[in-house]
């Protein structure tokens, strides 16, 4: 989840989406770590790819596995709906699962600086391979028991997808830590940019799939899919060289955090990219509320579901496919911060839509796809779309400065607590979407949020101005 003044060059800089970007954005008319004129890069630089086959094949296998990892998601929230009717049962998946993860991620990143990383990988993603076979035989299970007139009880969806989650929150972690020792670091920022097109590829594939499969063969084999596409990520974590700690290894425990902690209070710009992101998806995090929006205020039932999810999807992978000028954009606080500030404003956009939709402005709708309203999903998508791409441009200068700020011994630490608030905040913002709606109404959450984000990061980046002048070319945490 970017965006000055511009450097003087025989044309203007482009911003990640082949656009000049705001003033106050600094730019660069040379490629990092060269001396020579470059041509402006608009689309998206591969270099990373060429230079590193190990993290090509990682690249890989992240966006393969990913996409089955997305459309467990949605297909977990469209079966608790379809065996509750309840918005706020669907919320909880993530609530019940956010102090797990959040031990999850500080443990992990213990781990991640203690032991070789590449095992830790194996270890982690062997966990969370098994908590997804346990969901295929779960939903098989309540499929069978439908035609009687029962239902499986919810609890275990819940319990499996939790380990999922901690499995993935200690993966996270460990393969971000990954990134710096196997490229060199100018090519960090546009490493960022190729990891925002597998997660957009993920993120679009991935739901359609969800939303079309749960329509036409049922929960159960959508989760199978889901349980050959990790596989997936078996070939990247097996092809990475052994990854053992850097110099001293501090024992995971209590002092090991300590360390970590006392790393972070020293590390102001660090601190505030957190704070940034837990802003905006605790408050601009509308994911939990579409099977209700499918269902009842859009129409179309689980296919929208799939399309207004992926239309996020889509505007990540854009945002990053244009991303070739990244290089060039040293004011990251600055650009992170108009990311944010843009993202806040597609979310209230959602939230608009939503409440014509509810005082009846777009007509009778229903659950199945030919009651869709096509003027609101359009709408709905191109906001859902231009929240994707402005979380990416923010994602690519965010991540850019944790691993390039923090040392090699505390980027396993770094890294566990940068998983716990990009998992941490979207399930702090399912639970607030979810008792907002219930509450107030469907389009109270989204139309609030947005507004909230746009007050609060201008609030807190003012507040802290080494932020907004946090140079990328003399990083500091």
């Amino acid at each position: 989840m970017t965006q000055g003044q511009l450097s003087s060059s025989e044309e203007p800089a482009t911003g990640p989406h082949g656009i000049l970007p705001p003033a106050g954005v600094e730019t660069d008319p040379r490629e990092t770590g060269g001396d020579a004129p470059q041509r402006r890069r608009r689309m998206v630089d591969l270099a990373p790819l060429r230079a590193s086959p190990a993290f090509a094949r990682l690249w890989i296998g992240t966006a393969i596995s990913g996409i089955g990892a997305q459309m467990t998601i949605v297909a977990v929230g469209l079966q608790i709906f379809d065996m509750t009717g309840s918005t706020m049962m669907v919320a909880l998946v993530g609530g019940i699962a956010l102090v797990p993860m959040i031990v999850a991620g500080l443990w992990g990143g213990m781990l991640a600086d203690a032991f070789d990383r590449r095992a830790l990988l194996i270890a982690s993603s062997l966990t969370g391979w098994a908590a997804v076979l346990g969901l295929v035989a779960l939903s098989a299970w309540d499929a069978s028991l439908v035609a009687g007139g029962e239902r499986a009880p919810v609890w275990p969806f819940y319990v499996l997808t939790t380990v999922n989650t901690v499995a993935a929150t200690i993966s996270g972690a460990t393969r971000s830590a990954v990134t710096p020792r196997i490229l060199p670091p100018e090519l960090i920022s546009r490493a960022a940019a190729l990891n925002g097109i597998s997660f957009g590829t993920m993120l679009t594939v991935g739901p359609a799939a969800a939303g079309v499969l749960v329509a036409t063969v049922g929960l159960p084999i959508t989760f199978a899919v889901d349980a050959v596409l990790f596989a997936g990520g078996f070939l990247g974590i097996i092809g990475l060289p052994r990854l053992p700690p850097l110099g001293a290894v501090s024992k995971p425990g209590l002092e090991s955090l300590r360390e970590g902690w006392r790393f972070l209070r020293h590390a102001p710009n660090i601190r505030m990219s957190f704070l940034a992101d837990i802003i905006a998806m605790t408050f601009g995090r509308p994911f939990a509320l579409l099977p209700a929006v499918g269902a009842l205020v859009i129409g179309g039932g689980p296919v929208t579901v799939g399309v207004l999810t992926a239309a996020a999807a889509i505007g990540t992978l854009l945002a990053s496919l244009f991303s070739g000028p990244v290089a060039h954009v040293h004011r990251h606080g600055l650009a992170v911060a108009r990311a944010i500030a843009v993202y806040g404003g597609f979310v209230a956009i959602l939230g608009v839509v939503v409440l014509a939709m509810s005082l009846g402005l777009g007509g009778p709708v229903g659950p199945e796809w030919s009651q869709v309203s096509w003027p609101a999903l359009i709408v709905a998508a191109v906001a859902l779309a231009g929240m994707g791409a402005s979380d990416e441009i923010s994602a690519i200068f965010r991540s850019t400065m944790l691993l390039t700020a923090a040392p090699d011994d505390m980027r396993g630490r770094t890294q566990g607590i940068f998983q716990v608030v990009v998992a941490g905040g979207p399930r702090l913002g399912d639970l607030y979407a979810g008792a907002a709606a219930s509450l107030i109404a469907l389009w109270a959450p989204p139309l609030f949020g947005g507004l909230l984000i746009v007050v609060l990061i201008a609030t807190v980046t003012r507040a802290q101005r080494s932020f907004l002048a946090y140079d990328a070319r003399h990083p500091t945490p």
